[in-house]
């Protein structure tokens, strides 16, 4: 198991993230709580830099993204700053 320095609070819980910036973290971690979930990331301009998929509720995932790139996901998920993963 990792550890991270948690920068910020977490963005939404019972809703799907909507093109937020996570207030320019660099490093986030993402949990899904409702079923499966893709997540895109863009950048300011809204262009597509990539998609993850999360299988299940629970299932989770840190990108790392410029300070303006948006998350997006397709359902319910949480969305954390951290800092970089210690192991």
């Amino acid at each position: 198991m990792s550890t991270f320095i948690v920068k910020g609070s977490h963005t939404s819980a019972a809703a799907t993230l909507s093109a937020t910036t996570v207030g320019g973290a660099q490093f986030v971690r993402i949990t899904a709580t409702a079923g499966a979930n893709t997540i895109t990331v863009a950048d300011a301009d809204s262009v597509t830099l990539g998609t993850a998929y999360l299988h299940t509720a629970g299932d989770s995932i840190i990108i790392e993204k410029a300070p303006t790139d948006k998350i997006t996901s397709s359902g319910n998920a949480v969305a954390a700053a951290v800092g970089s993963p210690r192991s």
